[in-house]
């Protein structure tokens, strides 16, 4: 019999990585709104990985309702990602991806640069998206993975809130507003200094988010989930004692 793969949330992206396991042989089992994970735990006590794809909304929910015999098999996802969102649940050793891949409804999925993956299956995962085309890779210490989240947190965070004023492309954002941008930037990376712990490397963030930029210089800057975005934000800012004037002047 073929290993088991769990994917917990089957939509745009859950349903990228399913196929991709599914190219390496594998046997997926979907978790869905309507399964009982601990029916599904009972049936399925020793999968290769546990893929939790939903939403960043229900990721805490998810996260304290995962079955006790897959904490060793979890990987996450999501964007706005964090060593604290899995470490406040005590997972021993978890897989992580950034993804760098749009995956919408009715179009195949557009890489903008490879997806860094780090954890004891970031291989697979990046087998995975290799089968299905889509560029991916490994990275080795988890240092090295929370810079590549917090990359990808500052390029979200910072164009879904600048666009609010803005509106248009990334590469407009920068060619006509850089100076803007970089102030928005710095609110952002002032939040995730905290949220981190630890001091962040500023130039090279902007230098891996316009790395972002050039993968695809026509993408939106504001998605529709830039409102809640900013209003995180002003919340973090707010329980961390930071001023963030440009996130607050834009909300």
């Amino acid at each position: 019999m073929s290993k088991q793969v769990i994917v917990w949330g089957m939509g745009e992206m859950g349903s990228v990585f399913a196929r991709g396991f599914l190219k390496l042989g594998y046997n997926v089992v979907p978790v869905v709104r309507s399964s009982d994970p601990k029916i599904v735990a009972g049936e399925y006590p020793d999968p290769e990985l546990v893929l939790v794809a939903v939403g960043e909304a229900a990721l805490q929910l998810v996260l304290e309702t995962v079955p006790k015999a897959w904490h060793g098999k979890i990987a996450l996802l999501q964007n706005e990602l964090l060593p604290s969102d899995w470490q406040q649940h005590n997972f021993p050793n978890p897989t992580v991806i950034s993804v760098w891949f749009e995956k919408k409804k009715g179009m195949d999925s557009k890489p903008l640069i490879s997806s860094p993956a780090w954890g004891p299956k970031a291989q697979l995962l990046a087998d995975a998206l290799d089968s299905l085309g889509i560029p991916a890779h490994s990275v080795e210490t988890l240092d090295e993975m929370i810079y590549e989240l917090v990359r990808k947190n500052v390029y979200i965070v910072t164009t879904n809130i600048a666009g609010m004023k803005t509106g248009g492309t990334v590469s407009e954002l920068w060619a006509i507003h850089e100076a803007f941008a970089r102030d928005v930037a710095s609110d952002v990376m002032d939040i995730q200094e905290v949220l981190v712990g630890s001091e962040l490397p500023r130039e090279r963030l902007i230098s891996g988010m316009l790395e972002a930029f050039d993968g695809d210089p026509d993408h939106g800057c504001m998605g529709r989930s830039a409102p809640a975005r900013l209003a995180r934000a002003i919340s973090q800012a707010d329980a961390a004692g930071l001023e963030v004037s440009t996130l607050r002047t834009i909300s």
